[in-house]
């Protein structure tokens, strides 16, 4: 792509992750702070129902309603995945006002700093990446894995270009003025880069990229009956994107014994203990460490 026309960020995909969505609601009313002169800037607040009602979602997690086949199924038709194909519709399939760029707004309850969530290897997506990471230590780089653009269920699945942001810990329906600031300090350096690449004067970066490659889910321990007896270790707690070597603990029971991590070779979790990933059967996403040229 040699122009970036209309970059979209969206906020309150979750309706309880309150930085996205009020920054969003910031954005409405002061529109001139997401201005640029090469291209139109967009807000959207994704899930106005959820947020009005301070829950994740009404019927079904909208961040997971962006398959290719479900916006195409005529029978999804939950609030959620009527509000996806109206995003869709939004977003990409408005013709010249289709959005060139998305920047997704989450916040999460764990330990995860600022981070940055790529769910594609585009070299632009990475490069802007590497330059977040450059100019703020605090950014770290997530990257998901997709076999294909089809398998992508987050918001981010409709362009190629873009990524979320995920910054924590933050409790749900709650702001923090320190992470508030953060992410819109993020969403404005993007926002100048994006300018300057249209200018054709991209930032220079370092021709490598650390970033974590997602590996696996890993659930709580669990009875037969699917009722938890055990919780994250308290030495784990708050250690995400520090190194879990094997035999170290991972979980203690409710009986007090220790679980320990029973991998073959070190792992880096991240998402340790998220509130929302409980009904998800997730206790923290396994990631391996990575440099990667760029």
């Amino acid at each position: 792509m040699n122009q970036i026309n209309r970059v979209a960020i969206v906020g309150g995909t979750h309706g309880n992750e309150f930085t996205g969505a009020y920054l969003i609601q910031k954005f409405a009313q002061f529109p001139h702070l997401i201005r640029r002169p090469s291209f139109e800037t967009v807000s959207l607040l994704a899930n106005p129902n959820a947020f009005a009602a301070s829950r994740r979602y009404v019927e079904k997690d909208l961040n997971r309603c962006f398959l290719k086949q479900d916006l195409e199924d005529a029978t999804r038709n939950s609030y959620e995945e009527l509000q996806a194909k109206s995003i869709q519709n939004t977003l990409i399939s408005n013709g010249d006002k289709q959005a060139d760029f998305i920047l997704d707004l989450h916040s999460t309850t764990a330990n995860m700093g600022l981070t940055i969530i790529l769910v594609n290897s585009h070299p632009l997506n990475l490069k802007l990446a590497a330059y977040l990471s450059q100019i703020n230590p605090l950014v770290r780089v997530y990257r998901c894995s997709f076999k294909s653009v089809e398998e992508n269920p987050f918001v981010n699945s409709l362009c190629e270009l873009g990524f979320g942001l995920e910054v924590g810990p933050i409790a749900q329906s709650l702001l923090k003025a320190t992470l508030f600031q953060q992410t819109e300090e993020l969403v404005h350096t993007v926002l100048d880069y994006l300018e300057q690449f249209n200018q054709g004067e991209i930032p220079s970066t370092k021709e490598t990229l650390i970033v974590y490659h997602h590996l696996s889910n890993v659930d709580y321990p669990k009875k037969q009956d699917g009722t938890i007896f055990g919780m994250i270790h308290p030495e784990l707690q708050d250690k995400d994107y520090q190194a879990l070597n094997p035999g170290d603990p991972i979980f203690i029971t409710f009986d007090d014994q220790t679980i320990v991590y029973q991998g073959t070779s070190t792992v880096w979790p991240i998402f340790i203990n998220e509130a929302a990933y409980y009904e998800k059967g997730i206790a923290m996403c396994l990631t391996q460490r990575q440099q990667i040229n760029i």
